[in-house]
């Protein structure tokens, strides 16, 4: 009964919670990072362990390890506390909003529980979900402004209790239940406080006792007796009197109850106490687990203990400090701020700056490479101190040599994963603002291998690199920006087939520099005149297939759409796009912060913002194929760092605040030869239900052709010659809204099984024809249906 009230509960009111589990779950992956753990709970064999905002369970039988992220229904936001019912098979998870989550067991289902984060009389500031606490079927949540309470067997809240003097809101820390008394350890001098369970008008602030004054950060019921945590660190025993126990080294993060077993984690140590509080053991972080401790659990004689940088450390409890690691496989931290996926690995860094290219507080971080679906760590004591890693340019004649701007100390190189050299102004031509910070916030390789970067406030910000030889260039900009230490830097750089390097800035617009112009190689376009917005900084840039440049601001979107004839046209200026939504014309993008534009082989855009998620436009920017936002997608946050795209399958990386995802797009880069194509599945079996749907943009249906170049015509027919279905490149698009049947993009097609009557062909042997249009070239491809 309680899996049918849950699945019930799903469907009324969860549905967002628990929609992309059914219709995203094929289509995303999650590459979060469980370094970083904020709680861990025991049972029933498993060991949950919440991470900032995703989980992951340790079976300690199997040692097998799932995660429950935003792709299963997680909402993505920062954790506080988790707690699991061995009675209800729940993981019940709290977070900073105020938002709860129950995760069932038994049905791998999330439900969201609103009801405090939409709470109009609570301020948001004090929702903060700080403890759960479970007795006679409820949970007593305590949090930033009192206690409430939730019936775990009706899935529904009951009261809440403001304890403050006049009944105002004050912060719980944690609460335990004994002889049928409720006991609430409290903040801002609130003591602990008590009152009887059985008196049906706890709501009264007056029916609560103050027992003891001043903060108290823990409650754990052990042996008939409460113990609480005071801010002098003192360990207090209640027993119809308060008596000292002990003094613990510093304030726990965590307190917990397991297996008649008292534990405290403290940054530097987990204590473990028997049920006659003896010291059973200590546990430090050593040389080679050097990290801190946020929270601890045992489960059959093992100590679980989640820590800030190592995941979970399992130790036996009678042991000496000889820990594994315990975490699934994942990036460093969640905020990635540049990618890179145009190779067999994808790339991803960690460092940032603010928005006038300011690197402070200088980030000491290290790098990822996602290669043979695992994450690999280059830490940073291996990168020559290279802080704040940002853009990543891979060498297109060398994909084994990778440069990551480093902006504040130059330009790193790495050959076959391992890091060789830093570039900074002792050994190259760079030049740093001051004594040592070079801002390099971007770099950009052109069609003859030289690697191009800007840097900020110098007077010479454009420089190239030749891998092949070793020689730097510098090229001022001193025609156009008359003192540069009062400027505030450059975003983004993009390099046509013209060999214009295109520059996005934030006080002088779009920049270009052409060094094989003779007559003012140096323009920009700036000011309402030129249709760039006045006081807009352009963050972002995107060359399409077609040579037009889209230009991302703070304000929105511009298209520059003959970049070719820019040095001949003094008047050049950029256009907005206009749509229709509902037979209203509207500036696409007006007044969206758009952070990165990234181009796909069919021509589409994935344009990422500032708070708004994530757009896929079709070429022309008329249509929207996808919007992505944490409503309707696995997304953790609106707020999006940088899009990569893997221009053989297709994958987008999509890089967040709070984590990083995939999304199977489907489309890939056009080949430059047939060569390689092949269909596939092949033979397409009944099992794989491929056949007869609709939806081409669901990569995992439909019968896909891969290897295609830039401009094909396709045909299919049956073994005796009859046409079945047929499409050309540009012609037939995938992301068209004529839902075709069989359609293209970029190098990859998709043909969903129907014939040109609209039906599901029958069993048999059906034939591919590939043409080239521009070179003639033809493939021909057999597959196999069965029905």
């Amino acid at each position: 009964m309680r899996n049918i009230l849950f699945k019930i509960f799903i469907i009324l009111f969860g549905f967002t919670a628990s929609c992309y589990g059914q219709d995203f779950a094929t289509l995303w992956q999650g590459h979060y990072s469980y370094n970083n753990v904020v709680d861990a709970v025991s049972g029933d064999n498993k060991i949950y362990a919440a991470a900032d905002n995703a989980i992951f369970q340790y079976d300690t039988l199997t040692n097998q390890i799932t995660t429950i992220t935003t792709i299963d229904g997680l909402s993505g936001q920062q954790i506080t506390t988790i707690y699991y019912s061995e009675i209800y098979q729940y993981l019940i998870i709290g977070y900073e909003t105020g938002l709860i989550e129950i995760y069932s067991e038994t049905d791998d289902e999330v439900l969201s529980i609103v009801d405090i984060l939409e709470k109009q009389n609570i301020t948001p500031v004090n929702k903060r979900i700080n403890h759960f606490y479970e007795y006679d079927g409820l949970i007593y949540i305590s949090t930033d402004y009192g206690i409430s309470i939730y019936d775990l067997e009706r899935l529904e809240f009951g009261d809440t209790y403001f304890l403050g003097n006049g009944g105002t809101q004050i912060s719980v820390e944690q609460t335990a239940i004994l002889n049928d008394e409720i006991y609430a350890a409290c903040l801002n001098n609130n003591g602990i406080k008590k009152a009887d369970l059985t008196n049906p008008n706890l709501i009264d602030f007056q029916q609560w006792q103050t027992i003891i004054s001043g903060n108290y950060y823990t409650m754990s019921t052990l042996n008939n007796k409460i113990y609480s945590v005071r801010s002098n660190r003192v360990l207090y025993e209640i027993d119809g009197t308060v008596n000292t126990v002990a003094t613990l080294p510093s304030l726990p993060l965590d307190a917990e109850v397991t297996d008649s077993n008292l534990m405290f984690a403290m940054p530097n140590m987990v204590d473990i106490y028997n049920a006659n509080l003896q010291l059973v053991n200590s546990f430090q972080p050593n040389s080679d687990f050097d990290t801190n401790f946020r929270a601890v659990t045992i489960s059959n004689n093992d100590v679980y203990i989640g820590t800030s940088k190592l995941g979970v450390l399992k130790v036996d409890i009678n042991a000496a400090e000889t820990y594994s690691e315990i975490l699934p496989n994942g990036p460093l931290f969640n905020n990635v701020f540049r990618l890179n996926s145009e190779t067999a690995s994808v790339w991803a860094t960690f460092g940032d700056y603010d928005t006038t290219t300011n690197p402070y507080p200088l980030r000491s971080r290290g790098l990822n490479y996602y290669r043979n679906e695992q994450w690999k760590t280059i830490p940073y004591d291996s990168l020559f101190e290279a802080k704040n890693l940002s853009k990543i340019s891979i060498n297109p004649f060398d994909g084994r040599q990778v440069f990551i701007s480093a902006t504040h100390s130059g330009l790193l190189e790495l050959n076959n994963f391992d890091p060789t050299v830093l570039y900074n102004q002792n050994n190259s031509g760079l030049e740093p603002l001051g004594a040592s910070s070079i801002r390099i916030t971007d770099t950009e390789f052109d069609r003859e291998g030289l690697l191009w970067s800007v840097s900020s406030r110098i007077e010479s910000p454009l420089k190239s690199y030749d891998p092949a030889n070793g020689n730097w260039q510098s090229y001022s900009f001193s025609s156009l920006i008359e003192d540069p230490d009062d400027e505030d830097g450059f975003f983004a750089i993009e390099i046509d087939n013209n060999g214009t390097k295109w520059i996005g800035s934030y006080d002088n617009g779009l920049i270009a520099f052409n060094e094989n112009i003779s007559n003012d190689p140096l323009r920009n376009i700036t000011g309402e005149a030129q249709n760039l917005l006045p006081f807009t900084r352009v963050i972002s840039l995107g060359l399409d297939n077609n040579q037009q440049l889209w230009v991302g601001t703070t304000k929105g979107l511009r298209v520059l759409y003959n970049t070719a004839g820019f040095y001949d046209n003094p008047n050049a200026t950029l256009n907005q796009i206009v749509i229709l939504e509902d037979g209203i014309p509207k500036e696409l993008l007006e007044n969206q912060i758009i952070t990165d534009i990234e181009i796909d082989g069919s021509n589409n855009k994935w344009i990422g913002t500032f708070d708004s998620g994530v757009f896929y436009f079709s070429p022309d920017g008329q249509n929207t194929i996808y919007h992505f936002t944490t409503d309707n997608s696995p997304l953790p946050t609106n707020r999006i760092n940088d899009i990569s795209i893997d221009p053989n399958n297709g994958f987008i990386y999509i890089a967040t605040t709070k984590g990083l995802l995939s999304f199977k797009a489907g489309g890939s880069t056009p080949q430059e030869t047939l060569e390689d194509a092949f269909a596939y599945p092949n033979p397409v079996r009944p099992e794989y239900n491929v056949l007869g749907f609709n939806n081409l943009n669901d990569i995992n249906k439909g019968i896909k052709v891969s290897g295609l170049t830039e401009r094909v015509n396709i045909k299919i027919t049956d073994i005796e010659g009859n046409l079945v279905a047929e499409a050309q490149s540009n012609v037939n698009l995938r992301s068209s809204s004529a839902n075709y049947n069989f359609a293209i993009d970029g190098g990859t097609a998709i043909w969903n099984g129907k014939n040109l009557g609209n039906s599901v062909v029958r069993s048999g042997v059906y034939l591919i024809m590939i043409s080239d249009l521009d070179s003639f070239e033809t493939k021909v491809i057999k597959v196999l249906i069965v029905r």
